[in-house]
């Protein structure tokens, strides 16, 4: 029998796995894992032998770190390889070499060996482990040859410490391996490996004997040997899974067993789960608990969702993955998944269904066999099928079976009779043999309106009266034409393969519909949490979700000072005893669930939930009924769990996005810090030396000074001492800016007045430099503050004036554009770096030329814009268009300015 053809949808390869293939031709180095059982078997020697090979290819190979201990045969390998020289770190009087990284970065081989993969770096390395050396290294493109051994990886510690009684304090995690390209297996059998210990060849004699007392017994050794080889297998066998799936290639390849347990709502789940385990355990494969939700999954009882729900729980319980698939067809499904994830082993329950059932809706059992293929089926009975899956807690109220509705069988005949009214008014104009396509588009119309029991109803009623009142002779049941009996018959089989038809489109329909409704509200979710900053109204949103869409009643909680506390619920009523919070406290410490329904407390009147990210769990997810305490279902639970997957995300984005925040805040504090120590430490300190040196020289040297030096000395003590009033007036000046403590005293004020005290403050700092002011006629009066003003106009001097040659002129202008007052200071210095322009008015911001600060505190500019925008103004800088030099330009709108205009008026 030939295999129907299948959908090409399925043929397609798995965008899973092709993801992961495409990841690994990224530019990503490629890593190989030498993994031994145990030191001594050879790693070393193997990695080191493979590398000469490559280096004989023409491969650029380079040793980044092998240690030899001392061996050798291993030491004579190293010969004609290429070795990185270590690094040295000083650590507590002591010298320690590392491999070094920036080093083989820099050379950027094809090939680095990288031995002991486990090791851990010295204090003061860029990381602390050695695979995350590896990790930069294949990051940046190089290929790299490694070695490790079994009971270094992080999954097997604690099994390597039971055999062993030693416990390995060096591990990688077990990503590293998976992530690995390839992984070779040293292996030696325990009494080689004994023998080259006993002969020197592992570790110096006095060590050896030790080793053989404890460590390096024949038990542990094969132990250890059979955990590397069953590690090694389960890598190999995800590398299978992940090529059939990227080149859809359908199974099984029987190199490894899997087994698919085919779980339902029969009594018998299970006993048919725990079947599946034992099968699993007797192949040391992997198993998977597949539940395949279709229409009729809507009709099953709280009871048969319940034994749903409770099977594959069990199923992650005893360990194995369960997974629940819309579908349509259970049987092609399964095959399907099976074929997808290559699986070899199938167990489903033997049907309990009549004989006459499975005539007429077909057998999964016997679908399923007949169209397995290479995959072996097993139909389990008897004493699986005597067992029942344990019920959590029945729902209050519930009954075997829901209500019977009369309705839609009331609607059926209801259109039975329309098309019998329609069909009887009609007949004269289209013919007897017409009248049927009316009666069956009523069937159609019950099918798709009710489902199938009414439009079956629907369907033999139609034909009944079809044969009463339009066939002869009427108004019996009798037909006397043969002709009409196979039109009687043909049309009752069209009316029920219609109504069938229609009715499982509707079903189909609804499905969609509802996945249509749940997957909007998911879209909606997360774009609702993508725009929320803030924690609470996150966790409002997410509560508010999870309990409108599964009519839940929903509590939140998260860690806070070591402990959890309620943050929001709804019902925003809803509280937690003490009781309460100790099963949440467990689920959150434990990351399982705990409470109603679970493995711990399951007397519980809420189940908690962990909300779970890729860096643990953030915080817990309380539910429970409104009325009654039936479980979820498996669609609910599933819809719940993609929900607290959008939250938990969001709620790390949230806590991510207030600690970047919070670290910016510290580094943006610290570098205000560092700037303003060394302004303090170059604009205290140069003033102070010179007023200490010239008083020293006055008290001292009196006597050696004559009138002119003593009045030069004393010049140099006022100058120095102005410029540290100056300083400690910008300090002053910028901590009532940023503490909001500047009360402006506005007033006219005559703008040429206060250009004149600002040249008359600066003075002292225009030593050599000209100034020009060039003032518009008839300028307006300005309201301001007049010592916040005239400060800005010192500021910008003094920077001008130190940002100049000696010689060049400073200009200061002043005019009315557009409407506004207009002040502009102008210098002929090196201008401005374009780079520095977002930046200038920044606080301690100083603009370096050749590699050297300027001088200044980098506050004068920064208290500028601060009292110009304090009195509705704006500043800004940018280079001149006349020539080399800087001009910096302030702006006052219309509504500052006054009626009066000033005086004609120079400087």
């Amino acid at each position: 029998m030939s295999l129907p053809d299948r959908d090409p949808e399925a043929a397609r390869p798995s965008p899973e796995a092709l993801l992961d293939a495409a990841a690994c031709q990224d530019g990503r180095g490629r890593l190989k894992i030498f993994l031994g059982a145990a030191p001594g078997v050879g790693k070393t020697y193997e990695m080191l032998t493979a590398a000469r090979a490559r280096r004989a290819e023409g491969i650029d190979v380079v040793i980044g770190v092998v240690e030899t201990h001392g061996r050798a045969e291993t030491a004579a390998l190293l010969d004609s390889l290429e070795t990185i020289p270590r690094r040295t770190i000083a650590y507590r009087g002591h010298e320690i070499e590392e491999m070094d990284l920036d080093a083989i970065l820099e050379r950027r081989p094809r090939l680095v060996l990288v031995d002991e993969l486990a090791h851990a770096n010295a204090p003061g390395s860029r990381h602390p482990k050695r695979y995350l050396d590896v990790e930069e290294l294949l990051a940046a493109g190089i290929d790299v040859y490694t070695t490790l051994n079994i009971q270094h990886v992080e999954s097997l510690n604690d099994v390597v410490a039971r055999i062993t009684r030693v416990r390995v304090r060096e591990t990688v995690p077990d990503s590293v391996l998976d992530r690995a390209d390839d992984i070779e297996v040293v292996d030696l059998s325990p009494d080689d490996l004994i023998r080259r210990l006993r002969e020197g060849k592992v570790y110096v004699p006095e060590h050896a004997a030790r080793a053989l007392e404890n460590y390096f017994s024949p038990g542990n050794l094969t132990a250890l040997r059979e955990l590397a080889l069953r590690r090694t297998a389960e890598r190999v066998d995800d590398q299978l899974l992940t090529h059939m799936q990227a080149h859809a290639i359908h199974g099984p390849w029987a190199a490894g067993e899997r087994v698919l347990v085919c779980i339902d709502d029969s009594p018998a789940g299970a006993g048919l789960v725990r079947y599946a385990k034992r099968l699993a355990d007797r192949f040391h494969a992997p198993w998977t608990g597949l539940y395949v939700e279709t229409a009729r999954s809507h009709g099953l009882t709280e009871e048969e969702r319940d034994r749903v729900a409770a099977c594959l729980r069990l199923v992650e319980h005893l360990g194995g993955e369960a997974v629940t698939l819309p579908g349509g067809r259970i049987a092609e499904d399964v095959l399907d998944y099976a074929r997808a994830n290559n699986i070899t082993q199938i167990v489903i329950g033997k049907s309990d269904r009549p004989r006459w059932f499975e005539m007429l809706h077909g057998s999964v059992v016997h679908d399923l066999v007949r169209r397995a293929g290479a995959i072996s089926v097993h139909v389990v009975a008897g004493e699986a099928a005597a067992e029942a899956a344990p019920v959590a807690r029945p729902a209050r109220g519930a009954t075997a079976r829901r209500a019977f509705d009369i309705r839609p069988f009331a609607a059926s005949l209801a259109a039975t009779a329309a098309a019998l009214g329609i069909g009887w008014a009609a007949q004269p104009l289209v013919g007897v043999e017409t009248v049927d396509l009316i009666f069956l588009t009523a069937v159609l119309g019950i099918a798709t309106g009710f489902g199938l029991g009414p439009a079956l109803l629907a369907g033999v009623a139609s034909s009944l009266a079809y044969n009463f009142f339009f066939l002869p002779p009427l108004y019996t049941f009798t037909i006397a034409d043969p002709t009409n009996v196979a039109a009687f018959l043909v049309f009752l089989l069209v009316a029920i393969v219609v109504s069938n038809l229609a009715a499982r489109v509707r079903t189909q329909m609804l499905v969609a519909r509802s996945r249509a409704r749940t997957t909007e509200a998911l879209y909606g979710f997360s774009r609702k949490l993508a725009g929320v900053v803030k924690l609470d109204d996150l966790l409002w949103a997410a509560a508010y979700q999870m309990a409108a869409m599964l009519k839940l009643h929903v509590v939140l909680l998260l860690a806070e000072g070591g402990r959890l506390e309620l943050k929001n619920a709804y019902p925003p009523e809803d509280a937690l005893d003490e009781a309460d919070l100790g099963a949440a406290e467990w689920a959150f410490v434990n990351n399982r669930p705990a409470g109603h329904g679970a493995d711990t407390l399951p007397g519980a009147r809420w189940l908690f939930l962990p909300l779970r990210t890729g860096r643990g769990a953030v915080g817990v997810v309380g539910i429970t009924r409104a009325a009654g305490d039936a479980p979820l279902a498996p669609d609910e639970r599933r819809l719940l769990d993609a929900l607290m997957d959008q939250a938990a995300v969001s709620i790390e984005r949230v806590r991510l996005t207030d600690e970047m925040d919070a670290t910016r805040m510290a580094a943006e504090t610290e570098r205000l810090r560092s700037a303003l120590l060394a302004s303090l430490s170059h604009d205290l300190k140069t003033p102070l030396a010179s007023i200490l040196g010239a008083v020293t020289a006055l008290r001292q040297y009196d006597a050696l000074y004559d009138a002119r030096a003593r009045d030069e000395l004393a010049g140099t003590i006022q100058e120095e001492a102005e410029r540290l009033g100056r300083f400690v007036a910008n300090l002053l000046d910028m901590a009532r800016l940023e503490s909001g403590a500047i009360a402006l005293d506005r007033s006219p004020v005559d703008l040429a007045e206060i250009i004149g005290t600002a040249l008359e403050r600066t003075e002292p700092v225009f030593d050599g430099h000209p100034t020009t002011v060039d003032l518009a006629p008839d300028l307006p009066m300005l309201t301001a503050d007049p010592v916040l003003l005239e400060q800005v106009l010192v500021n910008l001097l003094d920077n001008a004036a130190r940002h100049s040659p000696a010689g060049t002129p400073v200009t200061v202008q002043a005019a009315v554009e557009d409407g506004g007052l207009v002040v502009r200071v102008l210098d002929r210095g090196p201008g401005i770096p374009p780079e520095a322009l977002e930046r200038i008015f920044e606080k301690f911001y100083r603009v370096r030329e050749r590699d050297r600060p300027r001088a200044g505190t980098g506050l004068g500019l920064a208290i500028c814009r601060g009292f110009v925008e304090a009195l509705g103004g704006t500043i800004a800088a940018a280079d001149r268009t006349d020539g080399a030099g800087a001009v910096f330009t302030v702006r006052f709108p219309a509504a500052l300015l006054a009626s009066q205009p000033t005086a004609d008026a120079a400087a």
